[in-house]
């Protein structure tokens, strides 16, 4: 694993930088994490101004803007629901935006490039924690691999442009993320905006219980989406290498402990049932972050501190 010199590999705060997808959870985040840190030339397109799918349209953005790095944040993404109705959409046009983005980024003269990619990459099976040399060691979980497919086609279109073209293009693949921006819909978002929403709505209407599915025994690892941020614009910064690089909090929390404390965070005084009826899912996913960790990165917002904040912006913009 190579990392720059820390010094050397400092980014101008003026150099031009295209964050796509700049709306998204992710996307968001790192929006704010380089503005944070004084970098002033951003450039941001929303979907109607550019549509990453047409290729001739991302060409031209290319060949006008000329942005010097580029973070590939724009996917489309989705539950399990989503990903079962819908695989075309997600196999296509991810592969649309991943292929149109790299291509046009080498071929007008983009220093560097950052595919974020997802742990649904890893097979079903891989051993846990999960390292990056479980890619492709095993079947995907069938519920999301169109997704997957896609996500791993762009990870390798990163290592094949950087061993045939010499273009520093770098992967990083997060974790179970939250935070501000995240989807609350009631029937396609993720355990922990699920657990947020279902907890707020009991406690606005007074409902006595929250059902919750499964028996709350499998472990999940969640990373607040800053923090990702903040290792996004460190890998930017720090890193070039073929491998992609996994992003995690390295912290498992149980179903049942993450439910009692949004729970908690939320204020919600009712009773907590589990219906163990329903199926609990896989037992435990959790990624081995330590080439991050090795890499001098670590995360800093805790569990309970994110949940806080997640829910005041949840309030707030409901």
């Amino acid at each position: 694993m190579t990392v720059t010199d820390t010094a050397a590999s400092k980014l101008d705060k003026s150099a031009k930088i295209f964050v796509a997808g700049h709306r998204g959870l992710v996307g968001s985040a790192v929006v704010r994490r380089l503005r944070t840190l004084g970098y002033t030339n951003l450039i941001l397109r929303s979907h109607s101004e550019l549509d990453l799918t047409n290729q001739s349209a991302v060409k031209t953005f290319f060949s006008i803007e000329k942005p010097q790095y580029v973070i590939l944040a724009a996917a489309k993404v989705g539950g399990i629901h989503a990903n079962n109705t819908y695989p075309a959409d997600f196999i296509t046009i991810n592969l649309q935006i991943q292929t149109n983005v790299i291509d046009s980024a080498y071929r007008y003269g983009v220093k560097k490039l950052l595919f974020l990619g997802s742990s649904c990459i890893y097979p079903k099976h891989a051993p846990q924690p999960i390292p990056e040399s479980a890619l492709l060691t095993g079947p995907l979980e069938p519920t999301n691999e169109w997704y997957a497919v896609a996500k791993i086609a762009g990870i390798k279109m990163c290592q094949a442009y950087r061993l045939q073209y010499k273009w520093d293009a770098i992967s990083a693949m997060p974790t179970n993320l939250y935070g501000p921006n995240d989807n609350f819909h009631p029937e396609n978002s993720h355990v922990l905006p699920a657990l947020m929403r279902r907890f707020h709505e009991a406690k606005v209407s007074g409902a006595k219980e929250v059902v919750v599915w499964g028996t709350g025994s499998p472990l999940r690892e969640f990373l607040h989406v800053d923090d990702l941020a903040d290792a996004v614009v460190f890998l930017l910064e720090n890193y070039s290498d073929i491998g992609h690089v996994n992003v995690g909090s390295g912290k498992e929390v149980s179903i049942k402990e993450l439910a009692e404390l949004v729970k908690e965070v939320v204020g919600f005084e009712g009773e907590l049932v589990w219906d163990s009826s329903k199926p609990d899912g896989t037992p435990r996913k959790l990624m081995d972050s330590s080439t991050l960790a090795k890499l001098g990165w670590e995360p800093k917002i805790s569990l309970r501190d994110g949940l806080v904040g997640t829910y005041q912006w949840y309030v707030t913009t409901q």
